[in-house]
């Protein structure tokens, strides 16, 4: 799969802007806050509905305009698309494929995949759980369309349970729908675990495999996913459903006394570890720099045999903050699909990866 032709209008710094690509490699440089960021995010948000920097779609919206309007061509599954995102301050947004409107992410995710990696993702070992969650969650929801459903359906199902568990002290009357709700979040738990899990068996295959690589063979990577105590992720469905429910009910009482929702798969996490010690406490920079990269990388390859096409990879001045061993693992590694890398204005990328090189000033191709 490969992105042709992108067109912005009023989306971050950009007015105006046409620009086709290389169906290999493409190389974005500048001096920093001109744009070259921007572009990546556009292109991501096309292929799945959200962007990995903005919290709002208003965030996205040049200042001063109402509303902005990505549109990308792309060719997957030997078929061409023309995806349209427009962006509106005061009104829900617009999508179309192929100038069929379509209603959520879901649909945007079965048209092109794309795999970003940013100097903040050094997040997916250093930060909180959430970080490690959100890494799967994306990943799933452009290769799995149930996942993403059913993960929206148990986001909804996990808030009104909050709100009742919150409220149940001036409204006791709440409390008589919980069942309903606990028995929801049981089926569309039972599913995120089963997906996680299978995802993060291959995504520790490959990314063990990477960073061995990428350290000279000195360091082993660890990824193991880690969910509600007593499931066993490996099972079933209805059994790890089964084992929810257990959970759960042993629960009850104290989710009424928290007025929180104490068990589900809301609270998953995916333990990294380098030879054998928690990455996230003892990890140097380097090491976490290289975790963070092989997990991305890994990612990309579960794309590929899923799919049977590469997904377009994005690289967000990362390669300027690698040493020239772990630049050049990363070279080796990315051939095959169509990528973007950004770097800045005296990088000699342009020069190293060939392809297209697009310069980036003040928001315009210059």
């Amino acid at each position: 799969m490969r992105i042709e032709c992108l067109e912005l209008d009023h989306f971050r710094n950009y007015a105006s802007q046409t620009v086709e690509f290389d169906p290999k490699c493409n190389v974005i440089f500048g001096e920093n806050a001109q744009g070259k960021t921007n572009l990546l995010e556009a292109i991501v948000y096309l292929s799945c509905g959200k962007s990995p920097r903005a919290r709002t779609d208003r965030e996205m919206i040049a200042f001063d305009q109402p509303s902005a309007r990505m549109t990308v061509q792309a060719f997957a599954r030997d078929r061409n698309f023309r995806v349209q995102v427009d962006l509106f301050r005061g009104k829900r947004r617009k999508m179309t494929v192929n100038q069929v409107t379509v209603k959520n992410s879901t649909d945007l995710s079965q048209v092109y995949q794309t795999v970003f990696f940013c100097p903040e993702d050094l997040d997916l070992i250093r930060a909180g759980a959430a970080e490690r969650r959100k890494f799967m969650d994306t990943a799933l929801c452009q290769l799995r369309p149930r996942y993403a459903a059913t993960l929206a359906a148990y986001h909804r199902t996990y808030e009104h349970k909050t709100r009742i568990l919150r409220d149940s002290e001036e409204r006791p009357d709440l409390l008589d729908a919980l069942p309903e709700f606990n028995e929801q979040l049981v089926r569309y738990g039972a599913v995120l675990i089963h997906y996680r899990y299978q995802f993060a068996r291959r995504l520790e295959e490959y990314a063990a495999a990477n960073h061995r690589e990428c350290s000279g063979g000195r360091e082993q990577l660890g990824l193991f996913y880690q969910t509600v105590s007593n499931v066993n992720p490996a099972g079933k469905v209805t059994e790890i459903a089964e084992q929810l429910r257990i959970h759960m009910e042993k629960h009850q009482i104290a989710e009424r006394a928290s007025r929180l929702c104490l068990s589900g798969p809301h609270k998953d996490d995916l333990l990294v570890t380098i030879n054998g010690r928690e990455a996230k406490l003892y990890s140097s920079q380097g090491q976490t720099r290289t975790a963070a990269l092989s997990m991305k990388l890994a990612e990309r390859e579960i794309y590929k045999n899923v799919t049977g096409e590469y997904p377009v990879l994005l690289l967000d001045d990362v390669l300027s903050e690698l040493d020239p061993r772990r630049q050049e693992f990363v070279l080796n590694r990315i051939a095959g699909g169509q990528v973007f890398i950004t770097c800045c204005e005296d990088d000699r990328l342009p020069q190293m990866l060939g392809g297209k090189v697009l310069h980036v000033a003040n928001g315009q191709m210059v």
